[in-house]
């Protein structure tokens, strides 16, 4: 994303069968907050064959492309990319959003308020509603976390179970899920890919992570 030619070329096709549904929604979302820009989802994404749900906290650095995208030039698109690559699950297959899909105040750390928790309930079942093949839901960090537990309390549980979609808590791909030692990096890398490869087997996809 950090080549001009390339974001353009994402650009122009933000509109494809395969991601406007989604892209539609972060318009609808930058209406309601103009203040606050939402990243459009990479169109390498796709809405009928995405299985399963990469939830990150919010916008980050990476997001100044104008996507959110494994393609970002930023810690946590190159670790989520890592992992995608070590569980062997294919973009088409797996499809990225926020817990709070929109830009985050200056100067306000990756930490969720109470307020912001709430505000992404409705933005979320809105995004299931459209990846509506999805089976599992990768939480990625605390903020993430509350979002999903928020959105189970308001009722999302009831669609969880019907679809049964299942959760996974993992740590975030980004520098706050990526402190202390080699070790501990490590072992934390090695639970965001089993994730992934167990969700990924509970959908039939073949997975290296297995």
């Amino acid at each position: 994303m950090d080549s001009t030619d390339y974001q353009q070329a994402q650009l122009a096709r933000i509109h494809d069968e395969n991601i406007a549904p989604v892209t539609e929604l972060c318009l609808q979302l930058r209406e309601k907050r103009p203040e606050s820009p939402v990243p459009f989802v990479d169109p390498v994404h796709d809405v009928d064959e995405a299985r399963i749900i990469s939830l990150l906290i919010a916008p980050g650095a990476g997001t100044a492309s104008g996507f959110l995208s494994l393609e970002n030039d930023d810690d946590t698109a190159e670790r989520l990319a890592e992992v995608y690559d070590a569980a062997g699950l294919q973009p088409r297959h797996g499809i990225p959003w926020n817990a709070y899909p929109w830009q985050l105040p200056e100067g306000q750390k990756l930490v969720l308020t109470p307020e912001q928790v709430h505000d992404g309930i409705r933005p979320l079942r809105q995004f299931l509603e459209i990846v509506y093949r999805a089976s599992a839901v990768v939480a990625h960090g605390s903020g993430a976390h509350k979002v999903m537990a928020a959105f189970a309390k308001a009722g999302g549980d009831r669609i969880l179970s019907e679809r049964v979609i299942k959760v996974y808590k993992v740590d975030s791909p980004g520098p706050m899920g990526s402190v202390g030692s080699a070790a501990h990096k490590s072992r934390k890398f090695d639970e965001m890919v089993a994730a992934y490869a167990d969700a990924m087997g509970g959908v039939g996809l073949p997975s290296k992570g297995r």
